[in-house]
């Protein structure tokens, strides 16, 4: 249609020019120029809105230059009330692009907005590392252990992605050295074929190693975590968006690629369990990991979750005790996180937001002495180095970003993920939109967002004093509670000693910790503190 009308008018005009009059040539030589435009829109490899619709693509940036008269339709805020607004956005898409991202005359933000966290810069700045640290996953128990990269790829499936946007990710991980997590929904070409690491999430659906009742199938599974480019196994218990419920695919979008990845029916709609059948209690989670991990040939082992009771989390600690084993890692999933397919009221009220869930793990971990065996993710709205750094401070030892990743990619946050009709052919199966996806392009991009965001945590750190990542610590971070009150992080926030919690719990956590059960997931009530 975007080529037709144009098409047929300077075509019609044109005739008309030579044949009738020479004033159709007013008529023609417009139409003329917005052919030349449309099939320029349709052959570049620069923006996938234009290639699916050329001309009408146009008016999209059009309104993007509009400012600040429609930016507040843009906003959003996360649960922690600190914004992701368009100009976070807008670091992000000028890194991808190798752009500069500097603005003159300052900040337009509210500095005394309650809710705000400032980084303390320090009167001794530090160098700038050359290379970016590295994590080390891998336990007592881990006999094939990975050096992780500060930033990663979070969990997005192929099926919610179109196999051009996992190509993508995926090689953008390989040229950076960092890892792409593959979501629950299997283990495709598209992720091994690019040779980038990867961290294989297993769900409540098994997909890629599940039985034809759907049940987890330990042959498929040994089979497929051999693979060289899968670094890590994950487990995911619950995701930020909808803790406590399954996935949904919509039938639509399970092509047969899809269906075979999956172990699915063709053109299903693919409903996750909202719980796993492998356990049911702590202890049987425990054990299912280190059954996963024997099953991985040694390889790092951990499991995912949104955090909701503290208790349960500690039954998993306690459980971890007894059975004298741990995982390798803990991915800390906040409930600000996004996906295509949540309720609204999951979305908005279920689940803790990353800043708790964090230091609940973290203290959780430090309290039972487990800490130093354990690494945490944090996985949540991490679009910038300062977010990067502020996570870290809160406990966490490396971050994954997904919705960045995906604006890298070009995502417009159409919201048209569950449709299958996205504009620039990220979250679609739909071939025609796509292939508007341009792979090494976009791959490009996804590199240099992932290389100049951890640049800036480490400049960021270097202006803090810090000169590695173990460095940093809650007292650095300043909260501003209200318009007159700034506190610490080290002071608003309760932190455990090593061990404590095994010494003697103090007050605020021992109701929690004498009810946690390792053999059941919801504890006894709590005794009155």
């Amino acid at each position: 249609m975007t080529f037709a009308l144009p098409g047929a008018l300077a075509v019609a005009g044109t005739a008309a020019a030579v044949t009738l009059s020479a004033w159709w040539w007013a008529l023609a030589v417009p139409m003329v120029l917005l052919l030349a435009v449309a099939v320029r829109d349709a052959t570049q490899r620069r923006h996938s809105v234009l290639r699916n619709y050329p001309l009408l693509g146009h008016f999209r940036f059009a309104l993007e230059t509009v400012r600040p008269e429609i930016q507040q339709y843009f906003v959003e805020r996360n649960f922690d009330g600190r914004p992701f607004d368009r100009d976070t956005r807008t670091i992000v898409y000028e890194r991808a692009k190798g752009t500069d991202a500097e603005e003159p005359f300052g900040t337009e933000r509210d500095l005394y907005e309650p809710g705000r966290v400032y980084l303390t810069p320090s009167m001794a700045p530090r160098p700038v590392p050359e290379e970016p640290p590295r994590v080390r996953i891998g336990g007592p128990h881990c006999t094939r252990p990975y050096e992780m990269a500060l930033l990663n790829v979070s969990a997005m499936s192929f099926g919610s992605l179109s196999a051009q946007a996992v190509t993508a990710l995926n090689t953008g991980a390989r040229r950076g050295g960092f890892a792409h997590d593959t979501g629950e929904g299997g283990l495709s070409e598209h992720h091994l074929r690019p040779g980038g690491d990867l961290v294989w999430e297993i769900g409540t659906g098994y997909f890629g190693c599940r039985t034809a009742d759907g049940r987890f199938d330990e042959r498929q599974f040994a089979e497929k975590a051999g693979h060289d480019q899968v670094k890590c196994l994950s487990l995911k218990l619950s995701q930020g968006a909808k803790p406590g419920i399954g996935g949904v695919l919509p039938g639509a979008k399970v092509n047969a690629e899809i269906a075979a990845v999956r172990g699915v029916p063709e053109g299903v709609t693919v409903v996750s369990p909202p719980y796993h059948t492998a356990f049911s209690t702590p202890r049987g989670l425990v054990r299912f990991l280190a059954r996963m991990r024997e099953l991985a040939d040694g390889k790092p082992v951990g499991f995912k979750l949104c955090v909701g009771s503290r208790r349960e989390f500690l039954a998993v600690c306690k459980a971890m005790l007894d059975e004298g084993t741990t995982p390798d890692f803990v991915v800390v999933d906040g409930a600000e996180g996004g996906t295509g397919a949540a309720p609204l009221e999951f979305a908005d009220r279920v689940g803790l937001p990353l800043t708790d869930g964090l230091i609940t793990v973290h203290n959780a971990l430090v309290g039972t002495g487990l800490r130093d065996r354990i690494r945490i993710g944090a996985s949540g709205k991490v679009a910038t180095g300062a977010d990067l750094v502020e996570r870290l401070a809160q406990g966490a030892d490396y971050a994954n970003a997904a919705r960045s990743m995906m604006f890298a990619l070009g995502c417009i946050q159409a919201q048209r993920c569950h449709t299958n009709t996205c504009p620039v052919g990220v979250a679609t199966q739909d071939p025609r939109r796509a292939a508007a996806l341009d792979v090494a392009d976009k791959a490009a991009r996804v590199h240099r967002y992932q290389e100049a965001t951890v640049k800036s945590a480490l400049q960021i750190m270097a202006a803090m004093g810090v000169d590695e990542p173990g460095q940093l610590h809650p007292g650095l971070l300043l909260h501003r509670v209200d318009t007159h009150t700034v506190r610490s992080g080290a002071e608003l926030h309760e932190w455990l000693a090593p061990g404590e919690l095994l010494a003697g719990a103090p007050r605020s956590w021992a109701g929690d910790w004498a009810a946690a059960d390792p053999d059941r997931f919801t504890g006894r009530p709590a005794a009155t503190c």
